[in-house]
């Protein structure tokens, strides 16, 4: 009975199994918003607690689809996600593919920390993301296997540390202002403040700066292991742009000056940190998209921008047969 009701939710024929991993994690409930739109609520193994995921289904939820997993920056999306402050439902209304927006992680850069924090808690994201959430999302919305992943911010480091640490699950990765060095003394400080914002040590996270475990996570460092994934970086100037304006921002004047005052400095670091990116990877000769834009803050509208531009990658690698 229990299955019927789910089936029922989720808009496709009755799964034979119990949707669980073979690790204990498992479907625990689904609560439909509206339309094909649902929150899917998986307990994690890994972390012991239930984290939640904002999902679209596919155009055809009986046949099978690709997953675009889409994460939010360093709030976890608690206090803004994709869903919130994009297009995505009307973006991805009429295509194949189910979107999985993940709730949580604030200040976690969605990796697996060396030890517990009194804070966070018990970050294992990556574990969760790679191992326990994708066999549990093909099993309920009827996943093809094939999967992408993109993020902003915080998160526009995570996409790569998890493409690293799962070979092959993730066939597209796109970063939206990011900063993918982590282990020099830069990337350490910026990562640094990153969690204190979210009230967690980053000791916690990867031990202290001389630990390899920083170098490990840098995947500026180990970018030569991602020939064969799809990627897509974007990032704007930090110089004020179209939609750093009362008209840009829909007359929201008080988000209008957080882009100015920080959105701007905080961009220009991104910019800084992309450019360094796609010298390495032009060093090594790993095929990427760099979409460098002239102008641009740290902000929503943009990174709606990004991911419309990255999804004909994102699309080609997703349904490529083989």
């Amino acid at each position: 009975m229990l299955l019927c009701v789910l089936s029922a939710a989720i808009g496709h024929a009755e799964p034979s199994e119990p949707v669980r991993a073979p690790d204990g994690s498992r479907l625990d409930r689904i609560q439909p918003v509206h339309d094909r739109v649902s929150d899917m609520f998986v307990y994690s193994a890994a972390m012991n607690t239930v984290i939640r995921s904002r999902v679209l289904r596919a155009a055809d939820p009986n046949a099978p689809a690709p997953t675009l997993y889409l994460l939010n920056g360093a709030n976890g999306g608690t206090e803004g996600s994709w869903y919130d402050e994009t297009d995505v439902a009307e973006f991805f209304r009429g295509k194949q593919v189910n979107v999985v927006i993940p709730i949580g992680g604030g200040g976690s850069y969605f990796t697996d920390w060396a030890f517990d924090d009194p804070m966070l808690g018990r970050p294992r994201w990556t574990t969760f993301l790679t191992a326990e959430l994708p066999p549990i999302i093909d099993s309920a919305l009827h996943g093809s296997g094939a999967n992408a992943i993109a993020g902003i911010s915080m998160a526009g480091t995570s996409v790569f540390q998890l493409a690293l640490a799962a070979p092959g699950r993730f066939r597209a990765i796109g970063s939206y202002s990011g900063c993918v060095r982590t282990s020099d003394p830069m990337g350490q400080a910026f990562v640094t403040a990153v969690v204190a914002r979210q009230r967690g040590n980053a000791l916690n996270m990867w031990g202290p700066p001389d630990d390899t475990r920083w170098a490990a996570n840098d995947a500026y460092l180990h970018a030569d292991r991602l020939r064969g994934t799809a990627i897509y970086v974007s990032s704007g100037s930090g110089v004020p742009g179209d939609l750093d304006t009362p008209e840009g921002t829909h007359g929201d004047v008080l988000h209008l000056t957080w882009q100015l005052l920080f959105g701007a400095p905080l961009e220009a670091i991104m910019n800084m940190c992309t450019r360094e990116l796609r010298e390495r990877f032009s060093q090594l000769g790993i095929p990427a998209t760099f979409d460098m834009r002239t102008t641009g803050t740290h902000s929503w509208g943009y990174w709606q921008e990004d991911l419309h531009r990255s999804w004909p990658i994102f699309d080609k690698a997703l349904t490529a047969v083989g």
